[in-house]
């Protein structure tokens, strides 16, 4: 049964199919889907552009597990979205095409982004990082539904709604040739933020297996925590390190805004403008 998108008013189905019009959907009907980690490789190193890249990767079904479990969550719903169409595919990166600061989260939301199919959406998650960015001057708006990143791409190590919000080490190692090609294509980012320390130790993984210099011993992950990665031709990303903006570390106090407005200050890069 199609729903409206509560954006636009446009029926569609759940999940919703490529090239349909849903907001944003970076692919259409004819773009090939990686069913495998090697189809993975191949597209993934095909995407010329990271614009390129995100309409490979919403299509991907290449995890059995994710893609049956971001699709139930489509047809099941929560019950306070049931008169909404979810996006119920893996979810592409947010933000412009030529970034200068990376956040990376860790995976979407079952009933966040994977409703929504936009990063850091849907939920308090999205309220709390979107409304950090605008504050800096990253993002025109607060409204983690609405705005429109500056400089910023968001990125993920994980780009499917896993179970209990845990991917397996196989899934991780998939989904990482996305991020392997992210970074390659993101040739003008000087710094990044690390939300949480699977998505520091994945950004670390990452730059090593694309053969970036990554120091040694790592940099141990804390709030606050920065180390530097050297690419091959001698340019530089900071990558500082934060707590998650789950409702786990927000809700308790472990994290607060003035903690995260403090980090995403220092991703400003150190060349200005």
């Amino acid at each position: 049964m199609q729903l409206p998108n509560p954006l636009t008013g446009r029926f569609f189905d759940s999940p919703v199919p490529p090239g349909t019009g849903w907001p944003g959907d970076p692919a259409d009907a004819d773009t090939p889907r990686a069913a495998t980690p090697a189809g993975v490789r191949r597209f993934a190193g095909r995407a010329k552009s990271l614009p390129e890249l995100d309409a490979y990767l919403s299509v991907c079904r290449a995890c059995p597990r994710l893609v049956a479990w971001r699709e139930r969550v489509a047809v099941e719903k929560r019950r306070s979205f049931a008169d909404q169409p979810y996006w119920g595919r893996a979810v592409p990166s947010r933000g412009v095409a030529d970034p200068r600061v990376l956040v990376v989260g860790l995976a979407p939301a079952a009933h966040g982004a994977n409703r929504t199919g936009l990063m850091f959406s849907g939920d308090n998650s999205g309220t709390w990082i979107i409304g950090a960015l605008h504050r800096a001057g990253y993002a025109d708006s607060p409204d983690a539904s609405l705005a429109e990143l500056r400089e910023v791409r968001i990125i993920a190590p994980v780009h499917c709604a896993p179970p209990e919000n845990k991917p397996t080490t196989e899934e991780l190692a998939t989904c990482g040739t996305w991020l392997d090609r992210e970074l390659i294509l993101a040739t003008r980012a000087e710094s990044a933020l690390a939300l949480g320390s699977i998505a520091w130790q994945a950004a670390h993984t990452a730059a090593a297996r694309i053969g970036w210099q990554v120091p040694r011993p790592r940099t141990k992950f804390g709030h606050g925590a920065e180390t530097t990665f050297v690419r091959p031709d001698g340019s530089r990303l900071r990558l500082i390190g934060s707590y998650h903006v789950s409702q786990q570390n927000t809700f308790t106090g472990k994290l607060t805004e003035q903690m995260l407005d403090e980090v995403v200050a220092r991703l400003r890069p150190e060349t200005g403008g």
